[in-house]
């Protein structure tokens, strides 16, 4: 089952409300991260389940972001969800092109919405 989830978004207000949101849901929100570097760290220490990353960073990439996470650990290959404020469309093909799992618009991002795209675990 999937319990364990890392947040990266460079707003530290929604990783605030999506993080309450989310533990209501049944997740465990292991740790937040406004930043590729800091998204990279945690992932390494902490393990998650899933990772959802903002696809806008600032000035960074979450798609960067998603292939590096992929690269360095490979068993989140389709466990990485991309969120966003703008809808799916605006980025269908390179959501197509990266190694994450699916979409989720953040108005609709729920505990349900992650396990529908990401894969049960042992």
């Amino acid at each position: 089952m999937v319990r364990r989830c890392l947040i990266v978004d460079d707003n530290e207000r929604f990783l605030a409300v999506a993080r309450t949101s989310l533990e209501r849901d049944g997740l465990e929100v292991v740790g937040t991260a406004t930043t590729v570097a800091d998204a990279l760290d945690k992932t390494d220490r902490l393990h998650p389940d899933v990772v959802l990353v903002d696809i806008a960073l600032g000035a960074e990439s979450g798609f960067d972001l998603t292939r590096q996470l992929v690269e360095r650990h490979p068993d989140l290959r389709a466990r990485v969800v991309l969120i966003s404020t703008r809808r799916e469309d605006d980025y269908a093909d390179l959501i197509a092109l990266s190694p994450a799992a699916g979409f989720v618009w953040k108005a609709q991002l729920s505990g349900g919405a992650v396990r529908e795209l990401v894969p049960e675990t042992s």
